[in-house]
């Protein structure tokens, strides 16, 4: 999948759609944050500041601090693709906080979402 636009979509673009889904069934932004945060090590601050920035994904991504180990404990299908088959490693990063923010807007325990970390 190299190449697919989605890489070069900014995260700042992407992200109101998050918050959207999640307040939507009664989670919140900061909730959001946490799970964002779980996953790539960014802080809250780096969070807002790739919003402020406008990097795509590809470089989101590339920036974050410390992807988390447990992240490959994400399983799932999102999009119609079984997340831990995905072999582009960004399309699967992508993907995995997609499956992230659906447990999320879902209603699953944090716990539970942040694979009992």
């Amino acid at each position: 999948m190299a190449g697919h636009r989605i890489f070069t979509t900014s995260f700042a673009s992407i992200y109101p759609h998050y918050v959207t889904k999640v307040e939507r069934k009664g989670r919140s932004e900061e909730e959001l944050t946490t799970v964002i945060t779980w996953l790539t090590g960014y802080d809250g601050q780096g969070v807002r500041r790739t919003l402020e920035e406008g990097v795509d994904l590809e470089t989101f991504f590339a920036r974050a601090p410390a992807m988390n180990p447990d992240a490959s404990l994400i399983t799932g299908s999102i999009c119609g693709h079984r997340v831990e088959d995905i072999e582009d490693p960004l399309m699967q990063r992508i993907r995995y906080l997609d499956k992230l923010v659906d447990e999320l807007a879902r209603g699953k325990k944090m716990t539970s979402i942040l694979r009992g970390g």
